[in-house]
């Protein structure tokens, strides 16, 4: 373990979340998952990037610096001279407050961390997964595309899904049935020399990884990236098909349905970029 307390409510060695909390009661708050590295936060910026995006849209900016503060002075107390990989979770709730959906104006927020070691190796290129179905689809809401929101029930069940079939991820589509992540991941696809992604303006998460794929990986490795309106017989057709978040890294589909893919070179050539940018 990184640390021997798992759990810090706003910069405090805990073990319970204080009530009342509207991330309890409404799932009022928004979260990053961070991989930890030897102690250090992997891709922080693009993170709190995100958490800022998602904090103005639950119209709590000023809960920012506050997150900021607390997770650096957090990740400080860790002990950087264990060596491994592990995941942190910030969760900056709205906090307390009366009972109704109106949210409180005079209420601080709350910054809830916590770590937990990892059982992989997420920068070791994983054996390709098996892709299974769910009749999950994500909901249709322009306003709350992209961010890390608390409610993540789709997720959820999509990945009980995954569970119950003996697969390793589930693709999930939109209301009309394109394609638009897996449970807990963004899709990418391999047509040519494009590297292609769902576009997400009425859902799913705009994950960090997907943003430094997007932005400087694929040109790096001689791909055109490019966000669309992917559709389902694209991705059968696809040349490679892959997911990636931020504990896995970037992991190649190996089947889908009656599909398989048995080359997965430019995963592999996008992977190691990967790892050499963690390095830098």
């Amino acid at each position: 373990m990184t640390t021997t307390s798992p759990t810090w409510i706003d910069g405090v060695p805990s073990a319970a979340l204080p009530l009342p909390d509207r991330a309890f009661a409404y799932g009022d708050g928004v979260f990053e998952t961070f991989l930890l590295r030897n102690g250090r936060l992997v891709l922080r910026d693009l993170h709190l990037e995100r958490l800022a995006i998602g904090l103005t849209c639950l119209r709590m900016p000023a809960a920012l610096p506050l997150a900021q503060q607390t997770l650096d002075t957090v990740v400080q107390s860790l002990d950087t001279t264990i060596e491994g990989y592990a995941a942190l979770r910030l969760t900056v709730t709205r906090g307390g407050g009366p009972r109704g959906y109106a949210p409180p104006q005079d209420t601080p927020p709350r910054i809830v961390i916590s770590v937990s070691d990892l059982q992989h190796d997420p920068l070791a290129f994983a054996a390709p997964a098996a892709l299974g179905e769910t009749a999950v689809r994500w909901g249709k809401q322009p306003l709350l595309a992209g961010i890390k929101h608390l409610n993540r029930l789709e997720q959820v069940l999509a990945a009980a899904d995954a569970v119950d079939a003996g697969v390793d991820e589930v693709l999930m589509l939109d209301q009309s049935g394109a394609p638009l992540s897996v449970a807990a991941g963004n899709l990418f696809m391999v047509a040519g020399k494009r590297l292609l992604t769902p576009i997400l303006v009425d859902g799913g998460i705009a994950g960090t990884r997907r943003r430094l794929l997007l932005d400087h990986l694929a040109a790096a490795c001689g791909l055109q990236a490019a966000e669309v309106r992917l559709q389902l017989h694209q991705l059968l057709a696809a040349k490679e098909v892959f997911y990636c978040n931020a504990l896995i890294g970037l992991r190649a589909v190996g089947t889908f349905r009656d599909r398989s893919w048995s080359d997965h070179s430019a995963t592999r050539l996008l992977h190691t970029a990967y790892c050499e940018w963690l390095d830098r």
